[in-house]
């Protein structure tokens, strides 16, 4: 599959951004008639670093894929209590699953410190019934720290599909003590599956798409079924799986759900986002997502830095093939 071949070019509209606000992480369902964007957001005068420990949830609506979205609410933001996920809400991810929405999200707590809340990180869910509504958020995280392993530290980055056999399969983003902390090391992906949305998870214990040249393989991955195949897409650190030698989106596929191996053509997309204006050059490209209806992808989701300042927004590109 050559994904890179499949992408349109952006409208202006396709732009989600707030004022005061960094944007980043987004992932979209449509509801009925309406198209709800929930997304991670945080006060720029806590600077671009504080995703990790002032990051909230919202979900903004528009009747048009490639529209204008309007801001709605707030569902997850700092709290005062004991919770595992008092501080942080991140990363989310929604799988819409009979009558039910379920949102996958990394939260955390923390004393303030970056890698005190970086290495607090863990996947949750929550569920509703319509994506205005009220979410129930479980007492405990879905997929927890492991004993040891590569995801003994922390765990992020979810994202989950339904494959042909009706499981639950979920990727996420796991980090090891192999390395000195704080920051700890490998930073990897794992594998996990389950008969429900909410679980449990049976994690593989296994680290797929390691780069044998770096501690840091890939990370933000999202996974999907297309004619009946099992793909991912994923920041590849390093480009070490797309051969561009620079940070850059790659594609996976697994014949089984346990090992991934690059794409024919593994460069899904480089630093640069295809407009009606031309192509736009920008410092940072995360957090693919791509929402399908009506069983066929129509649009890749993206958070983005254009450059070093004080600036961040999401971008939905279409997918015309």
């Amino acid at each position: 599959m050559s994904f890179y071949n499949r992408l349109g070019r952006m409208t202006q509209t396709a732009v989600f951004e707030e004022e005061g606000y960094y944007v980043w992480c987004s992932s979209l369902v449509k509801h009925e008639d309406i198209y709800y964007l929930f997304y991670s957001r945080w006060k720029k005068e806590y600077g671009f670093e504080a995703w990790v420990s002032h990051s909230e949830i919202a979900v903004a609506s528009s009747r048009e894929l490639f529209g204008k979205f309007c801001f709605e609410k707030v569902l997850f933001f700092k709290e005062n209590s004991e919770r595992w996920d008092r501080d942080c809400f991140h990363n989310p991810t929604v799988l819409s699953w009979q009558g039910k929405y379920y949102l996958y999200y990394m939260g955390n707590y923390g004393d303030g410190d970056f890698w005190s809340h970086r290495n607090h990180q863990r996947v949750g869910v929550a569920v509703a019934e319509h994506p205005l509504g009220e979410w129930r958020r479980p007492e405990e995280p879905v997929i927890d720290v492991s004993e040891d392993g590569f995801d003994c530290l922390m765990t992020s980055n979810p994202s989950v599909c339904v494959l042909p056999d009706g499981r639950i399969a979920m990727i996420y983003k796991g980090v090891g003590k192999e390395k000195p902390l704080p920051k700890g090391g490998p930073v990897v992906c794992g594998m996990a599956y389950a008969e429900h949305p909410e679980g449990p998870f049976a994690k593989t214990g296994i680290p797929v798409m390691q780069n044998p040249n770096h501690p840091w393989s890939v990370e933000d991955p999202f996974l999907f079924v297309e004619k009946g195949r099992l793909f991912a897409i994923v920041k590849d650190f390093q480009g070490y799986f797309t051969g561009t030698g620079s940070t850059s989106l790659a594609l996976f596929e697994s014949p089984d759900g346990m090992d991934f191996v690059p794409s024919e053509e593994p460069l899904a997309m480089d630093l640069c986002i295809p407009t009606e204006d031309g192509d736009i050059p920008v410092k940072r490209l995360e957090r693919p997502q791509i929402y399908f209806e009506d069983g066929a992808p129509r649009a890749l989701l993206l958070a983005v830095k254009p450059t070093e300042g004080d600036h961040s927004y999401a971008v939905r590109i279409p997918i015309v093939r």
